[in-house]
């Protein structure tokens, strides 16, 4: 477990503060936004789990997550989001079985790349949620007293609960639903946490270790949101 330390957990500050500035402009602006935290998490996925170089599939992944923006902003909703990813899925399954290797390493790079198909395309579902601003600031914070809890070298446990806590009080004061702030910090650790698996790598800290936080909590704020709403 190699932790990314403080200055991924700032790039993903600057990378919410983008998201909600778009967040506040517009459908439009939000989409952008969406789209740079998508390309970002298909790089960072693809070399954390051992694959580079590995253009192609970094821009299907990235491709996949861009498609479901589109449904999304076409009106078709969560429905959009998921017939997107199963005909990424269904792309992917289709180049890996007619690709010429060893059938160990064809079945590794499918689950790679409908994996990061899917992770990337998760994303989206925050231009779905209607606290997608409280969420992206309530990553931001939660990964910030993270590594800085990390940096004071206190126990893991006791930094993500400090973390979540001070979430909750923020939202709590802030008239933002406490679940979806929580919900979104939840996301957030264990985005960093999967971002923490992998040999010293500076190029995976400084992709996965920024972006996994933010695309983790997405479906995390959405589900959470539905089941507020209903």
């Amino acid at each position: 477990m190699i932790e990314p330390g403080l200055l991924p957990a700032l790039l993903t500050v600057a990378l919410a503060g983008l998201l909600a500035a778009g967040a506040a402009v517009g459908p439009g602006p939000q989409a952008v936004t969406v789209a740079v935290l998508q390309a970002l998490t298909a790089a960072g996925w693809f070399r954390l789990n051992g694959m580079w170089p590995a253009r192609q599939g970094i821009a299907l992944a990235a491709l996949a997550g861009f498609a479901a923006d589109a449904a999304v902003l076409a009106g078709a909703g969560a429905a959009g989001v998921l017939g997107a990813l199963g005909v990424a899925l269904l792309l992917v399954l289709v180049l890996q079985t007619f690709r010429p290797s060893d059938p160990s390493e064809r079945f590794y790079a499918l689950t790679v790349l409908g994996s990061g198909a899917a992770v990337a395309g998760l994303c989206s579902v925050l231009l779905l949620s209607g606290h997608a601003l409280a969420a992206v600031v309530a990553v931001a914070a939660t990964v910030l007293v993270a590594a800085l809890a990390h940096a004071l070298r206190l126990p893991g446990p006791v930094a993500g609960a400090g973390a979540l806590l001070l979430v909750g009080a923020a939202a709590l004061g802030a008239g933002v639903p406490v679940a979806v702030a929580v919900a979104a910090g939840v996301g957030a650790l264990v985005g960093r946490r999967v971002a923490s698996y992998d040999f010293p790598s500076r190029f995976v800290h400084l992709t996965a270790g920024v972006a996994l936080p933010l695309a983790f909590a997405a479906p995390l704020v959405w589900i959470t949101t539905r089941l507020l709403a209903g």
